[in-house]
């Protein structure tokens, strides 16, 4: 079934790295590492920057619009390999990503009818209202695209910047700072910042023994490295079946303050036992998530597509490996940890205090994923590679986490003030995301799809339990 779109695309530019830069006029290759092979199949990331300016529509379209393009021009000089494209040449032992002299990014313009300030504040909507904000990557039987961007007016009320990103290329950490450079730039002239100017040495990175990158592709047993390369499908990403059912999802934005999460946190502590038991790892993450997640599971009972529900979540490696990798490295550095039992059965018996069950356990994996090892990060992908066909067969959920609370993605100011509200798009598999709460108060903003009666009962066991 088709959604409704309140968004009319106006034109498609393509905007190149500017040309007076020498390096925007030299081929450019950089391999995958297997930090990048392994989120190589997952979906595209989708996120949307809105900007509040009440600007009439030839403002906009004579010197908001013209500067953006601009600048964006000027911020592909430094991050060349967005307008290139991933690619598996016919020499080539690995995928790469590839910047050929005029490659070029899309940036498609649009003008909305919708409620920007419905969509831009935390209230429950329906999620058809935000698809159209975002653009799909271009994909081929040899190779696909690294970003697309989209530029929406609302006429009087402000405006978004929709980025649709390669999960192959940019972890959130590279995204962020990406859409931080292109901010810097249109206020500012060059050069960038340092911590702003991405790092593309990959020999930081190195493929532990035995990585085979076969694995992570989805192809068959028994295939050759020639069979994934000539696979006309290999460029495809793997699709979530809920996205079939976005007719029926409400989308919403619930705060916690630093307050709350100082409450949550003691409620747990007072939970357990230090004196016979290991010291819980209890950050503002894993509250976070823990707090949640429970309330997703407590409002999803009786829903016969969250019968079992597994969790995972990812972490910055760039402070964790030894020697660590540049914080401004572009590219993949983030590691995972999977909780493949059923969160359902684990918790029973423990109804008053199953918030403190889930923040134990995940607790747990955050404090495993300290260890500084990339094998166990391969491990990790080799695990969830292995347990693909049981979800599927046994019809798990999971619930994962999009995002940071340590992006500081409401610091991104192209010149008209901070972000009204930034959203994740890409959350309707039925994770969830985080981010650094807008009013700058060491709070988090948490972002999420549910169905439209569960997104009334979710409000209200969130509010409830914090109340307590």
């Amino acid at each position: 079934m088709a959604l409704p779109s309140s968004a009319k695309t106006l034109e498609v530019s393509h905007v190149a790295p500017l040309t007076t830069s020498p390096e925007s006029n030299v081929h450019f290759t950089l391999p995958l590492t297997f930090f990048d092979i392994i989120w190589f199949k997952f979906a595209p990331v989708e996120r949307v920057f809105f900007y509040a300016l009440p600007e009439t529509k030839h403002t906009f379209f004579n010197s908001v619009l013209p500067k953006l393009k601009h600048t964006l021009s000027l911020t592909l000089q430094y991050f060349l390999p967005l307008a290139g494209k991933i690619t598996w040449p016919q020499d080539s032992p690995k995928l790469v990503l590839q910047y050929t002299p005029g490659d070029v990014v899309s940036v498609s313009v649009a003008e909305s009818d919708a409620d920007f300030d419905l969509i831009a504040s935390n209230r429950a909507f329906h999620a058809s209202l935000v698809r159209p904000l975002v653009s799909p990557l271009h994909v081929s039987e040899t190779g696909a695209s690294v970003i697309a961007l989209r530029i929406t007016l609302f006429p009087n009320r402000g405006f978004s910047i929709g980025i649709t990103t390669h999960h192959a290329v940019l972890d959130g950490k590279s995204t962020t700072m990406f859409m931080k450079s292109w901010a810097y730039l249109t206020k500012q002239n060059p050069p960038l910042l340092p911590e702003l100017t991405p790092f593309y040495d990959r020999n930081v990175i190195k493929d532990p023994p035995g990585f085979d990158m076969i694995k992570f592709l989805r192809s068959s047993p028994g295939s050759t490295l020639s069979d994934c390369r000539n696979n006309p499908k290999l460029f495809e990403f793997r699709q979530f079946s809920i996205l079939d059912e976005l007719t029926d999802l409400y989308r919403a934005t619930f705060e916690l303050s630093r307050s709350d999460i100082d409450k949550l946190r003691q409620r747990v502590s007072s939970n357990w036992d230090s004196s016979s038991k290991p010291k819980l790892h209890l950050s503002t993450f894993v509250v976070t998530f823990a707090y949640v997640f429970d309330c997703i599971l407590k409002v999803t009972e009786g829903d016969e597509s969250k019968m079992k529900v597994m969790f995972g979540f990812s972490a910055d490696y760039r402070n964790r490996l030894i020697p660590p990798v540049p914080e401004n490295y572009f590219g993949n550095c983030v590691g995972f940890k999977m909780n493949y039992e059923n969160m359902r059965e684990q918790l029973v018996g423990r109804d008053g205090d199953s918030f403190s069950a889930v923040a134990e356990k995940i607790s747990g994996l955050v404090k495993e994923m300290g260890n500084h090892d990339q094998n166990d990060i391969l491990k990790e992908g080799e695990l969830l590679v292995s347990k693909r066909g049981l979800i599927a067969s046994e019809k798990y959920s999971g619930v994962g986490v999009a995002g940071s609370p340590r992006f500081g993605v409401y610091s991104i100011d192209f010149g008209w003030g901070h972000p009204k509200k930034v959203s994740f798009i890409s959350i309707e598999n039925g994770s969830i995301s985080m981010a650094d709460s807008e009013n700058g108060d060491g709070g988090v903003e948490v972002g999420l799809y549910l169905k439209k009666q569960q997104m009334d009962v979710f409000t209200s066991v969130f509010l409830t339990g914090l109340s307590l």
